[in-house]
């Protein structure tokens, strides 16, 4: 498949090869996404994708150390990273056009060949423990974290993606070896690139590397169960100078098309120093440094969330003044000139990133690994210039449900008695 952004090809193995030219530019990004991740996992694997995402650095038959793996991508002035969410794994890297040969064989192979010693997944264990204890003395994390079990209680969308000390602790290099075997398959993976690269040569050096792949049956993802029927609170206890206060509504998945008017609710409500929310807490009220909104999107739901961070004498006061902007937006939608605002800011973003190779073989990969289909930057901006004022208030209006309201705050209280009366639109 070819149009005017990126072509498209499927290996015999079933692995999916996408490219967008960039003839313009001086570097190639190569992006290998892996249907893995925290929602792929059953309690008992809790943690498996992020660890087994440190250990395929640590070394394959060919390049058998970290140094040597990292080594080659240094050594061309490049750079080499991964990052593991709920619905994905990527491992990327970005290099000049001359070294895509390089970048597609230290990725492939770390991928296909990584030798998993039982010494390196040791240390990579206590390496990630340390991450999720620095999550601990993190309190603007650490509410991310209490917010998603508030929500989404025993299930993958509310546990931490990198899982529990207690969980990763329970890990073997049988059952990770297992989980590797079964998710790092051909079939399960998109190999995206970007940059002064053809696409034919892209083919050719995929299908020479992971060609004779065979194919598995990895495991799907488990889908989300959403039984909230009223307002939920959660503290967490913590002598801190701030308190970390995030609230959320279940709300939009990646494949509902009102995703594209809460995306701009989001940007009206919290996203710049002219959003609503920093002008009524921070500018007019004085009340934090920090207030943000924000939205997610998963394959079968979403959530739109926002956050502040206030002297702990002021978070009754900072939780209502946050309420009371949603409801207001709810009752009254958003003015003609907000919404122009928003598409704008909207618009910029995306193109501006469309200008780096690294975005756009995220841009590609990503859609495909969660979507099977990928929309162009113009066909998003077509969607995003569509959405109007009434469509902005009906989905205000469906999303903001009090009934669904999540509200989760780290900070030195022992009780949610002063929040609970709060959450009402």
């Amino acid at each position: 498949m070819h149009d005017q952004d990126h072509e498209f090809s499927t290996l015999s193995n079933g692995l999916r090869v996408l490219t967008g030219p960039m003839p313009s530019t001086r570097s190639v990004a190569v992006s290998i996404y892996v249907g893995a991740g925290s929602r792929y996992e059953a309690p008992a694997e809790s943690g498996t994708s992020h660890l087994l995402e440190h250990l395929v650095f640590k070394g394959t038959t060919k390049r058998p150390t970290a140094q040597i793996i990292s080594e080659a991508i240094d050594g061309v002035g490049g750079m080499m990273n991964a990052g593991t969410d709920r619905e994905l794994t990527v491992y990327y890297a970005k290099v000049a056009a001359p070294h895509f040969a390089l970048a597609a064989d230290v990725l492939t192979d770390m991928l296909r060949d990584p030798l998993m010693a039982e010494d390196e997944l040791e240390k990579e264990r206590k390496v990630v423990i340390e991450e999720l204890a620095a999550i601990e003395d993190s309190p603007a994390q650490l509410v991310d974290v209490l917010l998603d079990a508030t929500m989404w209680p025993d299930q993958p969308l509310g546990r931490d993606v990198a899982g529990t000390a207690e969980s990763v602790t329970a890990l073997t290099r049988e059952s990770t070896v297992a989980y590797l075997q079964r998710q790092y398959v051909p079939n399960n993976l998109v190999v995206s690139v970007a940059g002064a690269v053809g696409h034919a040569q892209v083919v050719e050096e995929v299908d020479r590397a992971l060609g004779s792949w065979r194919p598995g049956a990895p495991a799907g993802w488990i889908p989300a169960f959403n039984g909230q029927t009223s307002p939920r609170v959660a503290v967490q206890f913590k002598r801190t100078e701030q308190a970390h206060i995030e609230m959320a509504v279940h709300a939009l998945s990646s494949r509902d098309p009102d995703r594209f008017a809460l995306d701009l609710v989001s940007a009206i409500l919290g996203e710049g120093m002219s959003s609503r929310l920093f002008l009524e807490l921070r500018e007019r009220r004085a009340l934090c440094y920090d207030v943000h909104s924000y939205t997610s999107h998963y394959l079968d739901t979403g959530s739109f969330a926002v956050y502040a961070g206030v002297d702990p004498k002021k978070t009754v006061e900072a939780t209502q003044a946050l309420v009371e902007e949603l409801a207001k937006l709810r009752a009254d939608g958003v003015t003609d000139e907000e919404l122009h605002k928003a598409k704008e800011l909207s618009k910029g973003r995306l193109l501006l990133r469309m200008e780096d190779t690294r975005s756009v073989s995220g841009w590609l990969g990503g859609q495909e690994i969660l979507a099977n289909e990928v929309m162009t930057p113009d066909q998003v901006v077509a969607l995003v210039e569509a959405v109007t004022p009434a469509d902005v208030r009906r989905v205000a209006r469906k999303v903001f449900d009090e009934n669904q309201l999540s509200l989760a705050i780290v900070g030195p209280f022992k009780s949610d008695r002063r929040f609970v009366p709060l959450l009402k639109f």
